[in-house]
């Protein structure tokens, strides 16, 4: 019962999914692993209903997912935010494998909110999408066929959440930050760093997600995001003095 109740914090949010059929088995591998929580950001028209034949029994989760238009919509109200992606890259520092992102996530329950976000099957997550991401995790596989099916990506994840929730001992618990709350800190962030001539104007990404990778390791709690946004207003106040 214990890790039945951990898990009721944690959401599988699935991103421009293509194929109906993926909603579907992406909902039987949740309810294999005891998920419940699916939000779908702009899913795909499903006539013929093959999302309800691939979840095999799972109905309930894909009748009472969370339908909203923007990957921003689906992570309000959640603490900690988890991408996924394939792609290293050389800006992505927050990585994690799942077995070690799900030890991690076990002691902030039940006091957080967490959401794993999926892109789509061809491309996945975007640079603007794991922006948004506090965290990211990337799953070990072959080098000679390295992409995995989506669901199949889902149950790697659920299936570690699972067995890590299974030993969770309990903690007390730190509350994050709201990731509403983390995204107006960055907006403020931005603008500041633009106004003391820190950030180009017409370039700030890359140095932007830089910063919110670092922020993203430190899971800030609401304290933290206001001591900083206090920081932020003295120095909008002294530029405006000064010019």
């Amino acid at each position: 019962m214990k890790s039945k109740s951990l898990l009721n914090h944690v959401s599988i949010i699935l991103v421009d999914t293509k194929t109906p059929g993926n909603i579907g088995a992406t909902a039987r591998c949740m309810m294999n692993m005891g998920l419940r929580r699916l939000v779908l950001v702009d899913p795909p028209r499903d006539p013929d209903n093959e999302a309800l034949k691939l979840a095999a029994g799972a109905d309930e989760i894909v009748n009472k997912a969370l339908v909203v238009s923007t990957l921003e919509e689906a992570i309000a109200g959640q603490n900690l935010v988890i991408g996924t992606s394939r792609h290293p890259g050389r800006l992505r520092k927050n990585i994690r494998r799942p077995r070690e992102m799900a030890e991690q996530v076990a002691s902030l329950l039940p006091g957080n909110n967490i959401a794993v976000v999926f892109g789509n099957e061809v491309n996945g997550l975007s640079n603007d999408q794991l922006a948004l991401c506090n965290e990211i995790i990337s799953i070990p596989s072959s080098d000679d066929f390295p992409s995995l099916n989506l669901s199949h990506a889902i149950m790697v994840v659920a299936y570690e959440f699972f067995i890590a929730l299974q030993a969770a001992v309990p903690t007390a618990n730190r509350e994050l930050a709201r990731a509403e709350d983390v995204e107006q800190f960055y907006g403020h962030l931005q603008e500041t760093l633009q106004a003391i001539g820190f950030l180009d104007r017409d370039h700030p990404d890359r140095i932007m997600f830089s910063l919110r990778q670092l922020f993203g390791r430190s899971r800030m709690e609401s304290r933290d995001v206001k001591i900083l946004r206090g920081i932020l207003s003295v120095i909008n106040r002294i530029c405006s003095k000064q010019s």
